[in-house]
């Protein structure tokens, strides 16, 4: 055996260990951990007069289209309206998402107007300031809630100890508005729930999530995934568990098409990369379980398309010299092929959902690369542009 072929060896099954580590063997170590760690703790719903005043604090960029129909969904929440302020911010809307809301004043929605185009972090920094509740729910504009939403993730903030709750989203399809949740996102979701046992979730989802407005500090405004970095944050400085609740659910139309969602997705991978440099101190083994699981399903994860890549260019070369190389290289090449017909196989063909987590895999790889590339050349910006939807 060649110097060159012991190393393009030792690169392969390093790369393939990165990928295996991240997808299959972290989920089992995370299980395991639960069982002998794992807290158990599921609070009771509290009475009216228990519950704290909480903010819900609306993101809003051009919305005309669904802003009404989100504030009546606001205003229809199960919790008392004495304890229920609702903030619409509004990033230098030029449509009429403004006068919509301006029109629900005397029903107790407030706008905060911005002038100047300054992205969704940025005007989040200013809205807090005008925050005067303990808590603060955070949700977009296209997202609808379950009534008891807010009932559900404010029992949480009875123990002292937790911080920030993050709420489940389901996607819906635009037009059927079925559930169309992925093998992917019930995989995600997996995750969220055991780590979230081990006080240790990364992050939360824009779309619903709580925080104690106490724990909140501005984050520079050229942040890119502000609920990945908000939570971890207050994490960072007050020690406080990140959990998960699904029973708190909102609802969300999926993207309309494969562009938009490979563009979302590497714009998350683009967030991704930034973030490592705002909380790479949560790495410290000093941090316990959050620094398990962010490094093993946040920057692992992240590597993932690196690894790819230099599986398959160390297998080339070795795969001239050995039979095992060869069916190795076979597997890959098959893998990628798969992946290709996912995007045009009908869902009615009986084995399609193989095809489509082929698709799905590659793709995610694919726009956390092009993320990467984005982040590295600064090229994505931390202001968001409206996605086009069916409504």
């Amino acid at each position: 055996m060649t110097l060159l072929h012991l190393i393009l060896a030792w690169l392969f099954w390093l790369c393939f260990a990165g990928v295996a580590y991240s997808y299959l063997v972290y989920p089992i170590i995370l299980i395991l951990s639960v069982r002998l760690f794992g807290r158990k703790e599921h609070p009771d719903f509290l009475r009216d007069d228990a519950l704290p005043a909480v903010t819900l604090l609306i993101a809003a960029h051009n919305e005309e289209p669904v802003i009404e129909g989100r504030i009546r969904n606001a205003l229809a929440m199960d919790y008392p309206p004495d304890k229920l302020q609702i903030l619409i911010a509004s990033d230098a809307s030029t449509d009429r998402t403004n006068d919509i809301v301006r029109s629900f004043a005397d029903k107790g929605a407030r706008l905060l107007d911005y002038q100047n185009r300054s992205g969704k972090t940025a005007m989040l920094n200013s809205a807090f300031g005008e925050v005067r509740t303990p808590m603060v729910m955070l949700s977009d504009a296209n997202t609808f809630t379950e009534p008891n939403a807010a009932r559900c993730l404010m029992r949480w903030f009875v123990n002292p100890r937790i911080g920030v709750v993050s709420g489940r989203l389901i996607l819906t399809d635009p037009v059927s508005g079925k559930n169309v949740d992925s093998m992917y996102w019930r995989y995600e979701t997996f995750l969220k729930k055991r780590e979230s046992q081990l006080g240790a979730l990364l992050g939360s989802n824009g779309a619903i999530y709580a925080i104690r407005t106490e724990l909140f500090r501005p984050i520079p405004g050229n942040t890119i995934v502000d609920d990945f970095v908000i939570p971890l944050a207050a994490k960072l400085r007050s020690g406080c568990d990140v959990i998960y609740d699904p029973d708190a659910v909102a609802n969300e139309e999926s993207a309309p098409d494969v562009k938009a969602e490979f563009k979302r997705r590497s714009r998350i991978g683009a967030g991704g990369w930034q973030a490592i440099g705002q909380l790479w101190r949560l790495l410290n083994p000093a941090n316990g379980w959050i620094a398990f699981t962010f490094f093993s399903h946040k920057v692992l994860r992240w590597l993932c398309p690196f690894f790819l890549i230099g599986m398959l260019v160390a297998n080339v070369p070795l795969a001239f010299d050995s039979v095992g190389y060869r069916l190795l290289l076979a597997g890959q090449l098959l893998g990628y092929a798969l992946a290709v017909a996912g995007a045009f196989v009908p869902t009615s063909v009986p084995v399609s959902r193989f095809f489509r987590l082929a698709n799905m895999f590659v793709a995610m790889n694919a726009a956390l690369l092009v993320g990467f590339f984005r982040w590295l050349l600064s090229s994505q910006s931390g202001i968001w542009s409206r996605t086009q939807r069916m409504s």
